[in-house]
């Protein structure tokens, strides 16, 4: 018997790859449901070769159903996630509302499976911010070998990070420069065709912006709250896939070499790096695939115990729907759910 699996948030570009990611992987699911806001009732999504109507999330009777992965946003979430997990069913949240709750566990399956344990308390479970999921997963073996004691980040984040409408507005503003047409900026504080933008989400009062300081939150809560961290998030003209340039510093020696054997064996890691032209990975060839990429492994010897490492991976599935539907697996793997229909 297996299970109702629902996708709040299924028109997304996200709630989109929940749906391709839940059939490529075969989870057991019996019967899967797409939700989304009134507007979207009747739209089609696809589920591997089946098209799925959408149904009104503020209609849906959860009672029945085991598992709600959740990404309508984080105000949708705090309306409806407890009222969900309140009816039995499960919600794995992508949104960062519920990321800092010392209730709900924040869970990366690669860095630290053992706290989904705490998921009944409330039912929920949060996925990361996009950006700190690739890092934590080539953090994690590092910290194992030889303790992480610092990380300075610069984050080079795609377009799709902000939604459809940010790709679209990439998109048009590209065509825009190349037809001699007036460049308008919508989505993004500045143009982002042919530029970068140091900006992701809201400025706090130390400077840094509010995804800068989910990277230090998050980090600390899943890994080790000792770290310290600082981090640069900028937006780049990129659609799909985030990179990161990781400085690190460690309390015990490790070597490049040391640190690229580590990283070659740790679960959800793919290590590309030649030192030569191209022996690296970029984001266009994340796009599409589960891994986190590792590159540019060097030692820095403005430091002691520090190296220097390029991470990237497609922010659509580890960074979000693949990160959700491996929570989903977790659950499974360890009996922490069983189908309501079987239990019925």
């Amino acid at each position: 018997m297996g299970f109702k699996v629902a996708i709040a948030g299924a028109t997304g570009n996200v709630g989109r790859e929940m749906l391709n990611i839940l059939e490529e992987r075969g989870f057991p699911a019996d019967e899967v449901v797409p939700l989304a806001s009134r507007r979207s009732v009747g739209t089609e999504v696809s589920y591997g070769d089946r098209s799925l109507k959408v149904r009104a999330l503020e209609n849906y009777d959860f009672s029945d159903t085991d598992i709600c992965l959740m990404s309508a946003g984080g105000s949708v979430s705090k309306e409806w996630s407890p009222k969900i997990g309140r009816q039995g069913c499960v919600v794995i949240d992508n949104s960062s509302a519920w990321r800092y709750d010392a209730d709900v566990p924040l869970i990366v399956p690669e860095v630290n499976p053992d706290a989904i344990t705490q998921f009944s308390k409330k039912n929920i479970i949060a996925n990361p911010n996009c950006s700190t999921a690739q890092l934590v997963v080539a953090l994690k073996p590092l910290h194992d070998a030889a303790t992480v004691k610092r990380v300075v980040v610069a984050t080079y984040q795609s377009v799709s990070g902000a939604g459809k409408e940010a790709m679209d507005e990439l998109f048009t503003q590209t065509r825009a420069v190349f037809v001699a047409d007036p460049v308008e900026a919508k989505k993004f504080t500045k143009r982002i065709a042919f530029n970068v933008i140091p900006h992701i989400d809201v400025f706090m009062e130390d400077g840094s912006t509010k995804e800068e300081w989910k990277m230090v939150a998050e980090t600390k809560k899943m890994l080790d709250p000792k770290i310290k961290l600082t981090a640069t998030c900028v937006r780049v003209p990129v659609f799909i896939g985030h990179s990161e340039a990781v400085n690190i510093e460690f309390e015990k020696p490790i070597s490049a070499d040391e640190a690229r054997e580590i990283l070659r064996e740790a679960p959800g890691c793919l290590v590309i790096d030649k030192r030569e032209n191209g022996g690296y990975v970029t984001p266009v060839e994340s796009a599409g695939d589960d891994a986190t990429f590792i590159s540019r492994i060097r030692e820095d010897p403005t430091v002691e115990n520090g190296l220097s490492i390029w991470v990237v991976s497609d922010n659509l599935r580890k960074g979000a729907a693949l990160n959700a539907v491996q929570i989903a697996e977790l659950l499974v793997e360890r009996n922490l759910i069983q189908p309501k229909k079987q239990a019925a």
